[in-house]
């Protein structure tokens, strides 16, 4: 009862498929970020975790990982690291003890304000080769919602 997809079909979706593109430019985007970011000692993941933390207040976990669009043990996995380096604490909320909040150290914003510039270099690079980015944002954030809202 075994069926086999024809390879033209492979060609098929290789040449079609949105979700594989999307995920092939992220992929290439990521590298290029991680190679400007890394005289810094950070990823373009760290750097957006870093970056999402920047806040007035610390906060907690739930709005971090909703803004990175991550679930929360995957947002607890990627913080480790952070921890390790010294450049994120998970503290208890003062208000609320069964509450945790993420807090930026001094040495988390100086390494964010040592990679801001490498970040700028290469997003200037990125958006001239691609000209005015504004439809690729409009159309990015689109992709963003859930289907049941983009209807």
């Amino acid at each position: 009862m075994s069926k086999t997809v024809p390879f033209a079909t492979t060609i098929e979706v290789r040449d079609r498929c949105l979700c594989l593109r999307l995920q092939r430019a992220a992929r290439a985007m990521a590298r290029r970020f991680d190679d400007a970011l890394r005289p810094a000692g950070l990823t373009n993941g760290q750097f957006s975790l870093l970056m999402a933390l920047n806040r007035p207040e610390p906060p907690p976990p739930g709005p971090v990982a909703a803004l990175l669009a991550m679930d929360r043990t995957t947002l607890t996995a990627a913080l480790k690291p952070l921890e390790r380096q010294g450049l994120v604490v998970v503290e208890r909320a003062p208000d609320d003890r069964r509450r945790r909040r993420l807090v930026l150290t001094n040495e988390g914003r100086a390494r964010l304000a040592a990679a801001l510039p490498l970040w700028r270099a290469a997003h200037a690079e990125v958006e001239a080769a691609l000209g005015d980015p504004a439809p690729l944002r409009d159309l990015l954030r689109d992709l963003e919602r859930p289907a049941a809202q983009a209807s």
